[in-house]
């Protein structure tokens, strides 16, 4: 694996996958003409962005790499 995750998180992936569940539900809900299912996949597509955030603030996110001693970091 390199250097840094590249998001490779608890965060990121429990995001990820909420979100390909509601896309699937959502085109599905079109195919279908369904609007209730297309409600439902835009309340997980919200689920899953609030789910992420969450599990980033308690600490499954990417954590920021610490700079060196002495040196200055551009943020």
């Amino acid at each position: 694996m390199a250097e840094h995750g590249h998001g490779h998180s608890v965060a990121a992936w429990t995001a990820v996958t909420i979100l390909l569940v509601a896309s699937a539900i959502m085109s599905l809900a079109v195919v279908l003409a369904s609007v209730w299912m297309f409600v439902a996949g835009g309340v997980l597509v919200l689920v899953g962005v609030i789910a992420g955030k969450v599990l980033a603030m308690a600490g499954f996110g990417q954590h920021k790499p610490e700079a060196a001693e002495g040196t200055t970091a551009i943020r």
